[in-house]
């Protein structure tokens, strides 16, 4: 698994080089330090490490960010989406999945961690009290990078932790692709976090989520986040339609499930592998030997090619069984379909995303906040 210690070069700025988050990055061993005071300056900076020849996952920048800390998951068009809550943390991402839609970003260099993210706490309790009383919140941190990667250097998860753990309603979720859990587990104050894995079948991950945790290292840090007091959620997404499938996603959610107390599991989602036009021809040119875009599929609702309906709901059909037979009190919802899909798939009529996010509210008050 990458971590921190494939990091080579860090690019700041002196003028931040005693804030916390910053000097801690420095203090690090083994590290090339360039300090840089303008964007021109960051700019040569990575060119110059590009043409040493350096990886960009090998390079980390570390800048504030002058935009949206948190807002609402922009979702697909035409699409049922939960209404999921964002906190943008970093850029870019120490792992390297085939299917990852940040491979878009052809000119981004380096991974950017944002040295003032810990002001997001604030907007998030404006937000929370401007809602109606009582009213639910899910928050996540993983739409750009992956939420613990570097948690134990950046200190954000504790912190935020900490400082959602005054709302009871607020559910704070940390997504992670990692065993990177080690320094959490004895936080006092957990509240309602949510430490989730996106867990996917062995071949899946051997051959398309490169330098992440193997299946049962992120098996056995949620076995440990859940015996240290945390809710736990499990993605299956992408969920990659290849021979022998079935039995082998079922024996995943099996080992997972089986691993955790199956009363804290708060919700597990599905969807199946997807990506937008002009993808295919990015992720073939990065990975030429890659069969996930080699399979059929055809354009949907919002544009992006995924498989055939039919297809894609045994998939779902088949994952939810073998869900609702071992952690009956888990929510389990699609992402990124379609309301004939969500029809179909548990006989729910939603006409828009609100009506998702409010059907998940009313299952988190009646098996978490009762």
């Amino acid at each position: 698994m990458k971590t921190i210690d494939d990091i080579r070069a860090i690019v700041y700025d002196p003028a931040e080089e005693r804030a916390p988050l910053v000097a801690r990055f420095l203090a690090l061993p083994g590290k090339r330090h360039l300090a840089c005071t303008d964007r021109e300056s960051v700019t040569r900076a990575l060119d110059g490490l590009r043409a040493e020849g350096l990886d960009s996952k090998e390079a980390l920048v570390l800048q504030r960010f002058m935009g949206r800390f948190f807002q609402k998951c922009p979702g697909s068009p035409r699409v049922i989406c939960c209404n999921y809550h964002l906190i943008n943390t970093c850029f870019n991402c120490l792992y390297d999945c085939a299917y990852c839609y940040l491979n878009t970003y052809l000119n981004s260099f380096g991974v950017v961690q944002f040295t003032n993210i810990l002001d997001v706490a604030d907007e998030i309790e404006a937000h929370v009290a401007a809602r109606p009383a009582g009213a639910v919140l899910r928050i996540g941190t993983g739409e750009f990078t992956d939420s613990l990667m570097m948690d134990e250097v950046t200190g954000i998860a504790a912190s935020l932790i900490a400082r959602m753990s005054r709302f009871p309603n607020v559910f704070l979720e940390l997504k992670t692709k990692s065993d990177n859990v080690g320094h959490l587990l004895a936080l006092p104050e957990k509240g309602n976090a949510v430490l989730a894995w996106t867990l996917n079948t062995e071949r899946n991950i051997a051959l398309y989520e490169n330098g992440t945790a193997a299946l049962d290292r992120r098996i056995g840090a949620a076995r440990a986040a859940c015996a240290a007091g945390y809710r736990i959620a499990f993605h299956f997404d992408p969920m990659i339609a290849g021979e022998g499938w079935e039995a082998e996603y079922r024996a995943v959610a099996a080992r997972a499930l089986a691993a955790v107390d199956p009363a804290r599991v708060a919700w597990v989602s599905l969807g199946g592998f997807r990506y937008a036009s002009g993808f295919r021809e990015i992720i073939r040119a990065r990975f030429p030997d890659e069969a996930l875009t080699r399979a059929e599929m055809f354009p949907g609702i919002d544009g992006k090619y995924r498989y055939l309906r039919p297809r894609r709901l045994a998939m779902y059909r088949a994952m939810r069984e073998c869900i609702n037979e071992l952690a009956p009190d888990a929510f389990v919802y699609l992402c990124m379909e379609g309301a004939d899909m969500w029809e179909d798939f548990a006989g729910a009529r939603y006409a828009s995303s609100d009506d998702l996010e409010e059907d998940i509210a009313r299952h988190l008050r009646r098996t978490v906040l009762r």
